[in-house]
């Protein structure tokens, strides 16, 4: 059954987004929309939820039609309200009084503590802030669920609760999802949507399966385009030795079939489609200057505990070498954050003695925590990489800009830029300090897949060094070689991800 209906959709801002869009949401559909940062997700989202006017096209919806809508960011308005409240504002006027109970069912549902239920969303995490709004969409029980970036700031345990909230019934709730996630697209989606400025391609699988139908239809349209202008080169060939042979002759059956010649050539080069070419978002690139050290690290039974000194766990004896992609797994609040800081003092204030912890002297630190909290929000990215290294504005513009940032983006506040050109920007700040081990705490966030498989390539031809921590489950099975569990107050090591992956999602 049809229940949303685009129709040749377009969108152009400073650049077209999308256009001629086609596409037809039936009930049970799990439709993933996939796309660089800053190509159209959202905004399209926001049309299909009809906060957002297209510049062409038409859209119909079912009559009656309910839509549920989980943002990004919390809504200023929302910042106030309490946990609670902010669900609760989600029901109607009309039943909110008689059914206020259908909040504290969602919450439950979302294991969302007693003491946070009643603390202002804007002082929450952003993981929390993430459950209030998608506990706003479930409590209201829409006939459509979009969702964008739902697992951002999401450790596994809710990315789990959210997968399975999304595959229980009722399965015939249509669900569009905007997200850089695969294992969450591979998990709940079953059709796929590659948004692009034209000619925007759906299959009928999930993410995995469809990124391969894509390439193919991409290869295949290349050898089309190959095979057309190639034609159309030949059968001007021929048309020119057919006006010699009708201009010697006289002929002029021959001149009409010139004329046939060019015009078919003319209809095959006009109707001759390239290949998509995805326009980079910015190229990600990481350094790796060389140290003589094989071991890097020395951790001797250290403990790591709260800020307050309660013990979380020790290390034991662990040691971290030259080419190690370690992969720190944990639960929440375990203690992995607390590991990562107590690294990174060690590299960088070499004169405070940690116990326990011994970094080589030659050990030049790369960290970047999911925050960003490395960048200043007033400073523009020019700003940024003058006043940190050196080279000039000139030089400075080039590096930006093979970052994917444009001239207005490098004078803007970095605190106004998206979470992809922040990324981005971080990465490129990591890469310029020229470090021979990385600390990552969740480098993927805000990143897009262009940009996580670009990380995960440069980890991998480089050779890099590090410890990282990461809820992206297809992003830690593609670039850790060794793998540390926090498991109860001790640190092991582990042969696979995978028994904590499955533990963690039951």
């Amino acid at each position: 059954m049809s229940i949303i209906n685009l129709r040749n959709l377009g969108v152009t801002l400073a650049t077209p987004l999308f256009s001629g869009l086609n596409l037809t949401v039936n009930a049970g559909d799990r439709i993933a929309i996939v796309a660089a940062n800053g190509r159209g997700k959202s905004t399209l989202l926001k049309c299909i939820a009809g906060a957002f006017e297209p510049g062409e096209g038409e859209m119909t919806r079912a009559r009656g039609l309910t839509i549920g809508m989980v943002e990004q960011n919390v809504p200023p308005a929302l910042a106030e309200a309490t946990f609670r409240n902010a669900v609760l504002q989600a029901l109607s006027s009309e039943v909110v009084e008689s059914e206020s109970w259908r909040a504290d069912v969602v919450l439950e549902g979302l294991d969302v503590p007693e003491e946070l239920r009643e603390r202002q969303l804007k002082a929450l995490s952003g993981g929390w802030q993430r459950l209030a709004l998608i506990a706003r969409a479930w409590v209201s029980e829409p006939d459509v669920l979009l969702l964008d970036e739902p697992t951002n700031h999401l450790d596994l345990a809710k990315i789990a609760l959210l997968e399975n909230w999304l595959n229980a019934p009722p399965r015939d709730m249509p669900v569009i999802v905007a997200s850089h996630d695969r294992a969450f697209l591979e998990a709940v989606t079953n059709r796929t949507l590659f948004l692009r400025p034209d000619n925007s391609k759906v299959f009928g699988f999930p993410y995995a399966k469809a990124r391969v139908a894509l390439d193919e239809a991409d290869e295949a349209q290349a050898r089309r385009y190959e095979r057309d202008l190639k034609t159309a080169d030949q059968l001007r060939q021929q048309a020119a030795k057919l006006k010699n042979i009708g201009i010697n002759s006289g002929s002029d059956l021959l001149v009409v079939k010139t004329k046939q010649l060019k015009d078919r050539a003319d209809k095959l080069e006009d109707g001759a489609k390239p290949a998509h070419l995805e326009r980079s978002a910015g190229a990600i690139r990481l350094a790796h200057r060389s140290t003589h050290a094989k071991v890097l690290i020395t951790l001797k039974d250290v403990p790591v505990t709260t800020p307050e000194g309660t013990l979380l766990f020790r290390t034991g004896q662990q040691f971290i070498c030259q080419g190690d992609r370690i992969v720190l797994l944990g639960h929440n609040g375990a203690g992995k954050t607390r590991l990562v800081l107590l690294l990174r003092q060690a590299i960088v204030e070499p004169s405070v003695i940690i116990e326990g912890i011994t970094a080589t002297p030659s050990l030049v630190l790369g960290y970047g925590d999911q925050s960003l909290s490395d960048l200043n929000d007033r400073r523009t990215p020019l700003e940024t990489i003058i006043h940190r290294f050196d080279g000039g504005d000139q030089r400075a513009r080039t590096l930006l800009a093979g970052a994917g940032m444009t001239i207005k983006m490098q004078g803007r506040p970095v605190g106004e830029l998206s979470g992809g050109q922040k990324a981005r920007l971080g990465l490129l700040v990591l890469r310029l300090q020229e470090p021979n081990f990385y600390l990552l705490d969740e480098p993927t966030n805000h990143l897009d897949i262009e940009g996580q498989e670009a990380l995960e390539e440069e980890l991998l031809e480089r050779n890099s060094s590090c410890l990282l921590v990461s809820h992206d489950r297809s992003f830690v099975r593609n670039t850790g070689n060794r793998f540390w569990q926090i498991q109860g107050r001790k640190l092991i090591e582990i042969d696979s991800p995978e028994p904590f992956f499955e533990a963690a999602t039951q």
